[in-house]
């Protein structure tokens, strides 16, 4: 046979492996189908369905999140988060992951292609005693060898499907750790805030208490009041000035743990987060939308779908091992002792053919292999289902817990308003001498005691709201192009 024609019968081979491939082909396993949650309760039960006389309040209007962290109108944690998403070190993580899962599709989708491998020899041969004496001999060779499995049954194509959902479950990452870094800017902001005005409170009562320790002193000496009244007093101010460090520790801690989520030194925004500034207040309104709209906005959720659907691609991966395999080889060769006559018929072989290789007994190990991809699927399916359910519940802890600490917080401010008329009354009384001491110092231990909890109370309101901010998955749909790490 010719070498064209020989060339030609090649080419017939690979235009039928090609169109048996593309046309003929199947795939076998599952087919994937998003799956339909059943236990999606059909509104949150701790949204305000009628007018109430809380400062804020939670609705069932479709949930706008662009960038939530907005709504407190705080420009300098506005510029935090906007840092985070640039420098955070676990968000560049994250992104590196989807690099990984995208160059692994590459290798994946390889497996659909031919495989082309090219050799090259040279050897110089030296023979002593041989007529002529040492003679000396050149050899050449070349060759090529191919090789294409085809993917009859869809095995292969079934292991990119596979590699494309670990894709979208790498991308669905990426926006849970943007929605979880950007609430954990917020809160240790939100942290700082309160650990602040929790000092500013201090220094305001011990400013008082001094005052009253100093005025016990006075009357002690022209005898209207004991040596017992002074001690009390001076205790009283000697324990306010003990809280005071307690605060400044937490309220540098806060700072570090925001440097090093913006990638810097714990101590790089000292300087710009040490000046005292008071927690930020919470909208009016917090729409968040009905149940069904989680499935879709919670990145965990769609990355654990992702991963669902990643696990029933491997189903038919392993099925496809109960199949025969099917390739394509060739191998071409060119061999001569001398260059001039590399290229002529006698230096020359050729060889296609198609080849199948079927494992007929594995000691049940496929089949084996199918009951394992098939138990892995079922796992992320369950999985997917709890993921569900507990992202529910997070909604639902964050929307009572906003709700019941408005009205703790507000209570606490009625407290506050009694405590300082109590204040001013006792201390009015006691300079008169009509009534003694210790109501002087129970009026102020009070009143420290509700303003330090009306302050905490003040920031867990914000707290939880962020909180439900994070639950409710905001934090990542509005990120624009500029600010959103490359997923390229």
């Amino acid at each position: 046979m010719s070498v064209d024609k020989q060339w030609h019968s090649a080419a017939i081979l690979v235009i039928a492996g090609l169109v048996v491939t593309l046309i003929g082909g199947c795939m076998v396993g599952p087919e994937y189908h998003p799956p339909k949650p059943t236990m999606s309760p059909s509104s949150w039960t701790g949204v305000s369905t009628i007018p109430t006389d809380q400062p804020s309040v939670a609705t069932d209007q479709p949930a706008d999140l662009t960038d939530w962290w907005k709504q407190f109108n705080d420009p300098i944690l506005n510029e935090l988060v906007e840092e985070a998403i640039r420098t955070n070190f676990d968000l560049q993580i994250a992104v590196l992951r989807l690099r990984q899962a995208r160059a692994l599709r590459g290798i994946t989708i390889g497996g659909l292609w031919p495989s082309v491998t090219a050799s090259g020899n040279y050897q110089r041969f030296h023979t002593a005693g041989t007529v002529p004496d040492n003679l000396q001999q050149n050899l050449y060779e070349a060759g090529l060898d191919a090789v294409w499995e085809l993917d009859l049954f869809g095995g292969m194509r079934r292991n990119v499907e596979s590699a494309e959902a670990n894709i979208q479950g790498a991308i669905e990452n990426i926006r849970d750790v943007q929605v979880s870094l950007i609430a954990e800017v917020a809160l240790n902001y939100i942290q700082l805030r309160g650990y602040q005005q929790e000092i500013v409170i201090a220094q305001n009562n011990l400013k008082s208490q001094r005052h009253t320790a100093e005025i016990t002193h006075k009357r002690l000496a022209v005898g209207f009041a004991s040596a017992l009244d002074t001690a009390n007093a001076d205790s009283d101010v000697a324990m306010t000035e003990s809280q005071i460090p307690v605060f400044e520790t937490a309220s540098q801690q806060s700072i570090y743990a925001i440097s090093v989520l913006l990638a810097q030194p714990p101590a790089a925004l000292l300087g710009e987060l040490s000046p005292v500034n008071s927690i930020p207040r919470v909208p009016a309104k917090i729409p968040v939308g009905l149940p069904s709209e989680l499935l879709r906005r919670r990145p965990d959720i769609r990355e654990s779908e992702a991963q669902l659907h990643a696990a029933t691609a491997q189903i038919g991966v392993a099925v496809a091992q109960l199949f025969p395999s099917f390739s394509l080889t060739g191998t071409a060769d060119w061999h001569s002792n001398l260059l001039r006559t590399w290229w002529t018929d006698a230096g020359r072989a050729f060889a296609f053919g198609p080849s199948v290789n079927w494992p007929l007994f594995q000691g049940g190990a496929v089949i084996s292999n199918v009951h394992l991809q098939e138990a892995m699927r079922d796992q992320a399916f369950l999985m997917y289902q709890k993921t569900v359910l507990l992202a529910f519940q997070d909604v639902e802890n964050a929307l009572i817990a906003f709700k019941n600490e408005q009205e703790h917080c507000k209570s606490l401010n009625d407290v506050v308003i009694a405590n300082r008329r109590a204040v001013d009354l006792s201390l009015q009384l006691y300079t008169e001498g009509q009534i003694d001491f210790l109501n002087v110092l129970n009026a102020q231990r009070s009143l420290y005691a509700s303003e330090d909890a009306l302050v905490q109370s003040e920031r867990n309101v914000t707290v939880d709201l962020i909180t439900l901010y994070k639950a409710l998955g905001g934090g990542w749909e509005s990120l624009h192009s500029d600010h959103r790490p490359s997923t390229d």
